[in-house]
This record gives C-alpha cells, sequence and structure tokens, in this order.
C-alpha cells in the first residue's frame, strides 16, 4: 500500500482549497496537483509554488479512460490519499473502487443535508440558522460518504448565496488541512 502521507490534490478551477491544503501541510506532503482543466488557474499557482502538475482536458473524454489515465499519473507519483479541491467532475465507480477509502473531498454544506449544487440559497430559502461544510469519504454515491468533520458557519439575516459562500469558504480553508492531516494518520 501506498504511503497515505502522499496526497495529490485534484482541482477543476482556481484551487483556494488546495493553496490552503499546500500552505497548511502538516503530517502530508503535496505530490502533486491535477486537473481536468489545462487552463485552471490553481495549476498556474501550483506551477509558480514549484509543486507537480499533471492535467488533461477531460472535455469530451470517456469517464471511465480519463480516470484510468488520471489513476496512472496518481500511481507514478506514488499518490496513497486523494483531496478533491473543487475537482467539479463525478469519478468513474472503477476510480472509486481502486481507491477506495482513500478520497476525501469536502463539500459546503452540514452533510447530509443539501447534497450537491447551490448548497447556500438552498440552506438560505430553509429557514436553516446554520450552515457551514463538511469533510466527507467519496463513494460512488454523491455527497454521501462518512463525514470526518465538520466546521458551522452561522447564517446571518441579511445573508444571501454570495455572503454566506464568503464565510463557509473560509471555514473550509482551516478545517480541510486540519481533517486532511488527521486522515492520513489513521
Amino acid at each position: 500500500m501506498r504511503d497515505p502521507r502522499r496526497v495529490a490534490i485534484l482541482i477543476s478551477g482556481r484551487g483556494s482549497n488546495m493553496k490552503a491544503l499546500v500552505e497548511q501541510a502538516q503530517g502530508y506532503e503535496v505530490a502533486l496537483i491535477a486537473s481536468n482543466k489545462p487552463l485552471a488557474p490553481g495549476l498556474e499557482w501550483a506551477r509558480s509554488a514549484g509543486l507537480p502538475t499533471w492535467t488533461w482536458d477531460s472535455k469530451g473524454v470517456d469517464k471511465d479512460e480519463f480516470d484510468r489515465v488520471l489513476s496512472a499519473a496518481l500511481e507514478d507519483h506514488d499518490v496513497g490519499t486523494i483531496a478533491l479541491a473543487g475537482f467539479m467532475r463525478i469519478l468513474s465507480p472503477s476510480f472509486i473502487d481502486r481507491w477506495r477509502g482513500r478520497i476525501v473531498n469536502i463539500h459546503p454544506s452540514l452533510l447530509p443535508k443539501y447534497r450537491g449544487l447551490d448548497t447556500h440559497a438552498r440552506a438560505i430559502a430553509a429557514g436553516d440558522a446554520v450552515s457551514g461544510c463538511s469533510v466527507h469519504l467519496v463513494t460512488e454515491e454523491l455527497d454521501a460518504g462518512e463525514v470526518l468533520g465538520i466546521a458551522e458557519v452561522p447564517i446571518l439575516p441579511d445573508d444571501i448565496a454570495q455572503t454566506l459562500e464568503q464565510r463557509v469558504l473560509a471555514a473550509e480553508h482551516h478545517l480541510y488541512p486540519e481533517i486532511l492531516s488527521e486522515f492520513v494518520k489513521r
């Protein structure tokens, strides 16, 4: 089994959670930053930080084929743990099975509430007093894996989705590196 402290971070965009994971890494080493979007702004930041990167545009590529090539790249970098950080692509069941128990993700709600998208607007519309974020294991079912940690964020009376999103993102930047550090030590 590969060393769980060698972490790959998968991104599709700007990578703000990726930056937090890199900058606050304790007990793990970032072995690779991978993306399905060759022009993802986070890749440029990773390269400027001297981190190894891998990318392949997933647009129009068969899901299983993409996931096989991604898995090979992860293995080439001796990755033991995968952290999704704004990776906006559903992983194939075969990929999840191959890496079972070694893929973590962060989600902007207090799971199991509000799986999927538009979590902030949904929490506000429901009249919730609290929202937050959850770090969880990735399974074949979207946002349904074991929750490893949460951070609560109050919903303020004048909140709109964007203001709540900003506060939840700040909580994500503290929670995710902490939980990832604990996870790799298990």
